[in-house]
This record gives C-alpha cells, structure tokens and sequence, in this order.
C-alpha cells in the first residue's frame, strides 16, 4: 500500500507503466466536474470508475488478483481499513469476472484517512474495506466524490 498526494504522483511513475499511466490521467482530469461513470484509459487494462456515495459503519474487507486500485479522493473523506490479504479468510468467494472477493480479517484493522487530494495505491495482497465513515464525523454518514482506477498488474 501506499498513501500519498497526486502532486507526489511522479515519485511512483517507475513502479510500472501503466500505473504512470493512471496517475498521469488523474492529473489531466478535471475530476470536480467529471461524472460518475466508467472511463475507459486503456481498454481493459487501465479503466477509471467516477463514484459519489454515502460512507458506511462497516464493511467487508476486499481483495483482488488481477488488478491494482488507485483510489482517489476526489471530494470528502472516508476511512479504508488495510491489511494484507494472508491475515484474512473468504467471506464471499472470489469471483473472476468482478475480479473481486469479500474477505474477514483476523488482524486488528489499520485504518488510514482519505482526504481529498489523496489516494491510496492497493497492491493484490492488500486487502481494503474502503467507504468508512470517519470516527470523527458528526453524522452517521458522509457524502465523497472518489474515483478509482483499475491498474491490470504485470
């Protein structure tokens, strides 16, 4: 996992190509005023989901095998639990077309804070219970913008 501003953004551009690639295209977007959609970058290999929803209490931690996310908190703030994958058990089983399984966590959760101008980048053996609503937060919910690309891993 890694945490950091999309200014910082060049600082992981050797990871991998098409990570630079999503990165970059975060960069170029004017992502206030872009819609909730799917955005297509490289076919299947690197695409964006634009989201805007209610923060949550709880959720299942999820994990995938085939990609990479980069979520970016575009406006709001939520809390993502993280933990690596091999310290969870399947809660829902992994499905390939969604490339996506629902998991729980045996270790204690290690939360970090999206704020706007953040993302967090989630490797497959990071598994991730995004859409938290923040501890400190007056209201049983909160309102985020966010968008996350889809990185196919090398």
């Amino acid at each position: 996992m890694i945490k950091d501003e999309l200014d910082n953004a060049e600082i992981y551009y050797g990871i991998s190509k098409r990570l630079e690639k999503g990165l970059e295209w975060l960069k170029e977007q004017d992502l206030v005023n872009i819609k909730p959609d799917k955005y297509y970058i490289d076919d299947d290999k690197l695409y964006a989901n634009i989201q805007e929803y209610e923060t949550k209490s709880d959720a299942l931690y999820e994990a995938h095998k085939r990609y990479i996310d980069i979520q970016y908190m575009i406006r709001g703030k939520e809390l993502i639990g993280v933990c690596s994958k091999d310290k969870c058990f399947s809660a829902i089983p992994y499905d390939s077309e969604k490339d996506i399984e629902f998991m729980n966590c045996s270790q204690k959760d290690e939360w970090q804070t999206l704020n706007s101008g953040e993302f967090l980048i989630l490797f497959p053996n990071d598994a991730h219970k995004p859409s938290i609503t923040p501890i400190e937060s007056d209201k049983a919910k909160n309102t985020v913008k966010k968008v996350v690309v889809k990185v196919l891993a090398d």
